[in-house]
């Protein structure tokens, strides 16, 4: 028998598809805004459920659903623009901030309240930390690229709502570009020669922007974040 590899040391993974369903159905009803728990505290309880092959293969599917469901919100949006005669940009999913520099004031950013129930600071946060955590057994349990590809997608539109929809900072978005980050560091460096990085991150490495943190329960200032210098110290290592 001839035993092929794709992709740094794919081994032959075996799975429980109706186990990975109720994870899921599981992960996506228990938690959440609607759930009792800080948003952290529920984030926590997430991780520890994902943090087998089955679990890292939900983790994904969180990514890849989110971030579908984000761009759809977007393009909808600015399909009724093109309809009302705005002549702006369409919405890329490699690189929101033009899209979001031009029409800014007539978008919702669309993280908050997804189809599907699913939250950018519980399930959205637990996802990202449960892939950068078993980086190495990610990239042999699911398709590294399309991951990666999302979690840079979701880290494109939060950063654009700090910056062009006046998305309150706190703790808990904080930690969401945190773990996003951290994440696409670890798979990029389990990759091995993972693709270059995309357009907007490059235009936030190029910048030196510090953002206040707020607490997500005094609402007082209890930090401060700065996106291109996490970005330059994470990914150009």
């Amino acid at each position: 028998m001839r035993w092929f590899r794709s992709g740094p040391a794919r081994r032959q993974v075996q799975h429980d598809p109706g186990r990975r369903q109720e994870l899921l159905l599981d992960v996506r009803q228990r938690f959440g805004a609607h759930a009792q728990g800080r948003f952290a505290e529920q984030a926590d309880a997430i991780i520890a459920l994902l943090q087998d092959d089955d679990g890292l293969a939900v983790a994904a599917a969180v990514l890849r659903e989110f971030a579908d469901s984000a761009h759809a919100e977007v393009a909808a949006e600015v399909a009724d623009l093109h309809r009302r005669s705005w002549r702006g940009p369409a919405a890329d999913r490699r690189n929101y901030r033009p899209l979001w520099q031009a029409a800014g004031a007539h978008l919702r950013w669309p993280l908050f309240g997804l189809p599907g129930g699913l939250h950018p600071y519980v399930q959205v946060t637990a996802a990202a930390a449960a892939i950068g955590m078993r980086a190495g057994r990610a990239v042999r349990v699911t398709a590294p690229e399309p991951v990666l590809v999302h979690l840079f997608e979701i880290l494109d539109l939060t950063l654009t709502g700090w910056e062009f929809a006046r998305v309150h900072v706190d703790t808990d978005a904080a930690a969401l570009a945190e773990r996003l980050i951290a994440a696409a560091r670890d798979l990029r460096a389990a990759m091995g020669d993972p693709p270059p990085l995309p357009p907007p991150v490059r235009e936030w490495m190029r910048r030196n922007v510090t953002i206040d943190v707020h607490d997500s329960v005094a609402q007082r200032i209890v930090g401060a974040f700065n996106p291109g210098k996490t970005m330059r110290e994470s990914l150009l290592a």
